[in-house]
């Protein structure tokens, strides 16, 4: 049976309102117990490096980008094989339900505890051979993770050299961004804009400007920009957060929303219908639906690494307690 795809995205966006305005509220106001009155580690522990009190949107774009990986867009591609029901309703009731929980509670524990990471936590509240365990887990996961992503934009830069001198540029446009709005007190939003054309400005430069590297000591050239990604990694996590992480994340937070609004105009304009079958329990060639749907869509309703960004980062960096609803729970909606 064929779906218009119009119903699929109004449908999803009531959804995810009702459950901000209905079921985040009651998470904040009764499970949670939000109060502005206490003040945050921004507040109590901030050094304006890694603790400092950020306005809400700002945070958002930062943990919204940060969340907003691979997975979600990978995810449903693949378990659209058991057909677009199971794959919907997973990802629009796993994250309402699940994900948007995990999220913002992992926020709140972590804002309740210094701002201490997920791993440290659990030492208090569990035991210190629970904690060893976290940080093994952690260390383990991160590593693969930030190997799986060096690598694949490594091959990206090698495969398309234009991408390389628009990717690089927003460090030092972003940098920029975040001197003139935390040294000089210029808007954000105006300097974020601005950013963004520029930024658009540099994908046409990098097309009569595309950048190769040669074999160095030894090492491929898609080796060696790895080794490039591993050390900007390095000097970007020591960084204070206003100076490079908040304005990169916040711009790019800005673009994501703008494909978000496109892609929501084009379905709205050319109405496609979904022709994918609604339920396919048992296609050959593929695992069982359970648990692999679960599994292979997992980032995009509920995943344990949203903890590591919200306990490792955003807890530093919130304002007032009642943000972490909108941070925690609308980022995992959004």
């Amino acid at each position: 049976m064929a779906m218009n795809s119009v119903f699929l995205i109004v449908g999803t966006v009531v959804a995810y309102l009702l459950a901000y305005r209905l079921y985040g509220r009651y998470l904040g106001s009764k499970i949670f117990k939000l109060d502005d009155s206490r003040p945050t580690p921004a507040h109590t522990m901030r050094d304006d490096v890694d603790y400092l009190p950020t306005k809400k949107e700002v945070l958002f774009g930062h943990h919204f980008t940060s969340i907003a990986g691979l997975g979600p867009i990978v995810g449903p591609i693949i378990a659209v094989i058991w057909g677009w029901l199971p794959a919907m309703l997973w990802v629009v009731f796993g994250s309402i339900l699940i994900g948007g929980i995990h999220d913002m509670g992992s926020i709140v524990v972590s804002m309740r505890n210094r701002g201490l990471s997920i791993g440290e936590i659990a030492s208090s509240l569990i035991n210190r051979r629970s904690r060893m365990l976290f940080l093994l887990i952690i260390f383990f996961e991160l590593w693969m993770v930030i190997a799986v992503f060096a690598l694949i934009i490594a091959i990206l830069f090698t495969m398309y050299p234009a991408s390389v001198l628009p990717v690089w540029l927003q460090i030092p446009i972003a940098m920029t961004v975040g001197w003139y709005v935390y040294s000089k007190g210029g808007n954000i939003y105006v300097a974020s804009l601005i950013a963004i054309i520029l930024m658009y400005l540099t994908i046409v430069l990098g097309t009569y400007v595309p950048l190769e590297i040669p074999s160095i000591l030894g090492l491929s050239a898609t080796e060696a920009w790895m080794v490039i990604l591993f050390i900007y990694a390095f000097v970007a996590s020591i960084l204070p957060v206003w100076l490079l992480l908040q304005a990169r994340d916040f711009i790019n937070a800005l673009q994501l929303v703008i494909i978000l609004i496109l892609l929501a105009l084009g379905v709205l304009v050319a109405h496609p219908v979904v022709v994918a079958p609604m339920v396919q329990a048992h296609p050959i060639g593929a695992p069982s639906m359970i648990p692999f749907l679960f599994i292979i869509m997992s980032w995009g309703a509920n995943s344990c690494f949203h903890s590591l960004v919200g306990s490792g980062t955003t807890s530093k960096q919130i304002n007032m307690e009642s943000d972490s609803m909108f941070i925690g729970y609308g980022g995992m909606l959004m």
